[in-house]
């Protein structure tokens, strides 16, 4: 006679997935345990590690990085600043969502060969629509053009904002995100600032997609004499939660959205990059807000 259902194990559980982030001053990512515990949810020996380059004497290039992390039996990386474009160009085979926004976060190792892929856009994407409600975001101001600005500018875009103000310290950076947004969605619907009272008098809202924030590069991204009352302000940084940006904005009145949607949403889609399998966002979000 069969063994009752309750007994049998997990068809999972003889499964072993190895994963980890690579990227700089990471130590207080909330990503490796969102990972482990939906692995361990779902019956999976899963380990994640991080690999920081502030930790090490000295920073191998992303290439060697990459290649230690395969030579170590990783199913795959997630990649974060400063690598997110760099590692475009070490990598065998780019799919359509890191094609379009020039940026990869999720390295996927696979018979040899790495896939890159990108779940920022749809992590932005689905943080930010459950949270701007029914608020006007016609215009927005974008600080950052890099890999995780590239991910949010297509997001914004995608999400209805008809026009999108793009600044960033490396003005090559902007006019690069900037052609590259002409060629998917035509002419008009961006500009590089230069000017920064202009672009957030005419903005809806702002969103930070800058380093600026981290704990090891604290501040705000712009002068806080020019955010209003009635902007909305993102920022992507998630550790700390509560960045300088959006505890003043909150204080001027400001709708404020945190960097958590992000980060959750996107690490539930590497999730199933590495694992095959389609993974809780509610439980992973639960495992993300039990950090202290």
């Amino acid at each position: 006679m069969p063994a009752p259902a309750h007994n049998l194990p997990s068809p999972n559980a003889l499964r072993v997935v190895r994963a980890g982030l690579i990227g700089a001053g990471i130590a207080a990512s909330r990503t490796p345990r969102m990972h482990i515990e939906e692995g361990r949810a779902q019956g999976i020996n899963y380990a994640y590690e991080l690999i920081d380059t502030d930790t090490m004497t000295t920073a191998p290039d992303i290439d060697t990085l990459l290649t230690q992390a395969q030579a170590r039996g990783l199913d795959g990386v997630n990649v974060t600043f400063p690598f997110k474009r760099t590692a475009l160009a070490h990598v065998d085979e780019i799919a359509a969502s890191a094609a379009a926004v020039r940026a990869t976060n999720a390295i996927v190792f696979h018979n040899g060969r790495r896939i890159a892929h990108n779940t920022d856009y749809s992590g932005f994407s689905m943080g930010f629509l459950r949270q701007i409600g029914a608020r006007p975001h016609a215009t927005a101001l974008l600080l950052g053009a890099g890999g995780a600005g590239g991910a949010v500018a297509n997001a914004l875009l995608d999400a209805g904002v008809h026009l999108l103000f793009i600044h960033d310290k490396d003005a090559q950076a902007v006019k690069t995100l900037a052609a590259t947004l002409d060629a998917r969605l035509g002419l008009g619907r961006v500009r590089a600032v230069t000017d920064m009272r202009i672009a957030a008098a005419a903005a809806d809202g702002i969103v930070n997609a800058t380093p600026v924030g981290m704990v090891k590069q604290p501040g705000t991204p712009l002068d806080m004499a020019l955010v209003e009352a009635r902007h909305w302000v993102v920022d992507i940084v998630y550790f700390p939660l509560e960045t300088a940006f959006l505890r003043q904005a909150r204080a001027l009145g400001c709708h404020t959205i945190d960097g958590s949607g992000m980060a959750v949403f996107q690490a539930a889609a590497a999730f199933e990059l590495f694992t095959g399998l389609a993974p809780d966002p509610d439980r992973m979000r639960a495992t993300f807000d039990s950090f202290t």
